[in-house]
C-alpha cells in the first residue's frame, strides 16, 4: 500500500496572516455536488448545503474572510485568508478540551497542528457539511477523503493566478485531474515541487506541483502573501 504523503508544510504555522488555497475533494472522487453542463456547475441538494456552508465559514471564525471559490462535482477549490489584527495571533482556545465546529465558533490554538486556523476551518466545513447531507438523507453514505490540500499564496500575481484557476475550473472540468474519468493517468514520476526548481509552486508552472497532485507547496522560509490595502 502506497505511503500517505504529508499534505502539511512542516513547522509551518497555518494560522499566519495570509492567503491559503485550499481543495477538499470527496472520498473516492465521487461526484457528490452535481454535474457540469455546457462547462457550468449545476449545484444538486448535497452541492447547494457544501456552497452555502463554504459562504458561512466568516460568520463562525474571527478574522477568517473568503476569496474566490467553486463547489466542483467531487471537490471545492477556495481561497482562505487570515486577517489577525497586529499583536492578536489567535481566536480563541480549545481549553477543556472543545472540539471546534460551525455551529459553536470556536476558533483554535497553535498548540498542535490540527488547532491552527486553516486545518480547524476546514475540518469543521467538512464536518458540517456530512452532518447537513445526512440530516436530509439518514442512509446517505456521503464521505469526504481525508485531509485536504494546500497551497500557500506567496504574492499578489499567484493569488490572482488561482482567482483565474478556480473561475475557470468548471469550463476545465474534462481535462481537470479531479475528474473521475482523467485519475487512470499516472501522475506518479511527476517531480515535487521544490526551491530547487526556481519560481514557487502555481496552477500553471508546468513541472511545479499542484494542489490537486496532493504536495504541499511552497518556498520554505517565506511568510504567506498579505494583501495591502490603502
Amino acid at each position: 500500500m502506497d505511503q500517505r504523503k504529508p499534505n502539511r508544510l512542516k513547522n509551518y504555522d497555518y494560522s499566519q496572516n495570509g492567503y491559503y488555497f485550499v481543495t477538499i475533494c470527496t472520498r473516492n472522487r465521487q461526484e457528490w455536488f452535481g454535474i457540469i453542463e455546457n462547462g457550468e456547475m449545476k449545484l444538486n441538494e448535497n452541492g447547494k448545503i457544501a456552497e452555502r456552508i463554504w459562504r458561512e465559514i466568516p460568520g463562525h471564525f474571527v478574522n477568517i474572510e473568503l476569496d474566490e471559490f467553486v463547489v466542483m462535482p467531487n471537490h471545492i477549490h477556495g481561497i482562505i485568508c487570515i486577517k489577525n489584527p497586529v499583536g492578536n495571533r489567535h481566536a480563541c482556545s480549545l481549553r477543556d478540551g472543545h472540539t471546534c465546529s460551525l455551529r459553536d465558533g470556536h476558533a483554535c490554538s497553535l498548540q498542535k497542528r490540527q488547532y491552527q486556523m486553516i486545518p480547524v476551518v476546514v475540518g469543521s466545513y467538512k464536518s458540517a457539511v456530512t452532518r447537513n447531507i445526512r440530516q436530509i438523507d439518514p442512509g446517505n453514505q456521503f464521505h469526504w477523503q481525508k485531509s485536504f490540500y494546500d497551497h500557500v499564496i506567496r504574492d499578489e500575481l499567484s493569488l490572482n493566478r488561482i482567482r483565474e484557476y478556480i473561475k475557470n475550473n468548471p469550463r476545465q472540468w474534462d481535462s481537470d485531474r479531479e475528474n473521475i474519468k482523467n485519475r487512470r493517468i499516472a501522475v506518479r514520476n511527476r517531480p515535487a515541487c521544490s526551491v530547487q526548481e526556481g519560481p514557487a509552486c502555481s496552477v500553471q508552472e508546468g513541472p511545479a506541483c499542484s494542489v490537486q497532485e496532493g504536495h504541499a507547496c511552497s518556498v520554505r522560509g517565506l511568510s504567506p502573501f498579505v494583501l495591502k490595502t490603502k
